[in-house]
């Protein structure tokens, strides 16, 4: 079973997630939604997943959300997040139907995800927030992390389709890959306003985009 298929999951698909674990679990309902690509079910999962072992609580932001899955599982991980809010300036039609299954599966996300329709620049976040992003486009990712060092909120992306001709390098790319340029100078940025940061992957053979950047406010503590 190929994880980086495009190929939307359907209820057919069920049978490939048997298992009675967590992830399996949700599979199972990504399937009977509907509406979503294999892969991104593999994203939302393997990037909340190492999120939750690092940062628990506050109310999480999932800024450029798509169909919100990752805001979901973010909720699913940590019950000690009262809300989840999703945002994007168009959320696909069927994300409700996504929301719905999965809360036919776990009722106690019922009324705690939030659909935003708006642009993120209109956001506002709180401090104790967790903010995190899974393939916001280019420079977009910039901005999600700017909005997050406004209000020493933590942070999460995984970026995606790197615009060297926006984002910055750091003079970097005499040395590395501009992509990896990019990221490494978004990981300064984070350093030099008081962000303890975390580095890691999520497996290559989901998506060759698989740098995670985290960060948490510690210069006060």
């Amino acid at each position: 079973m190929k994880k980086s298929s495009k190929n939307r999951l359907t209820p057919r698909q069920e049978s490939l997630f048997p298992g009675s674990g967590l992830f399996d679990k949700i599979a199972r309902a990504v399937c009977r939604a509907g509406t979503l690509p294999r892969k991104e079910l593999y994203e939302a999962w393997e990037m909340a997943k190492r999120v939750r072992r690092k940062y628990r609580g506050g109310r999480v932001l999932d800024l450029a959300c798509g169909h919100g899955l990752l805001a979901h599982i973010m909720l699913i991980l940590d019950d000690s997040s009262k809300t989840a809010i999703a945002v994007d300036k168009e959320i696909p039609l069927n994300a409700k139907k996504l929301s719905t299954t999965l809360i036919t599966s776990w009722p106690r996300l019922k009324n705690r995800i939030i659909y935003k329709e708006v642009d993120i620049r209109d956001i506002i976040v709180l401090p104790d927030d967790i903010v995190v992003s899974a393939h916001a486009c280019g420079s977009l990712t910039d901005l999600i992390i700017d909005k997050a060092i406004e209000q020493h909120a933590r942070v999460a992306v995984l970026p995606c389709c790197h615009n060297v001709t926006v984002s910055s390098t750091a003079g970097l790319e005499g040395w590395m890959d501009k992509t990896l340029a990019v990221d490494t100078a978004r990981a300064v940025r984070l350093r030099s306003k008081g962000y303890k940061i975390v580095t890691q992957k999520i497996p290559e053979t989901i998506t060759p985009k698989n740098r995670l950047l985290m960060g948490e406010y510690l210069e006060s503590k």
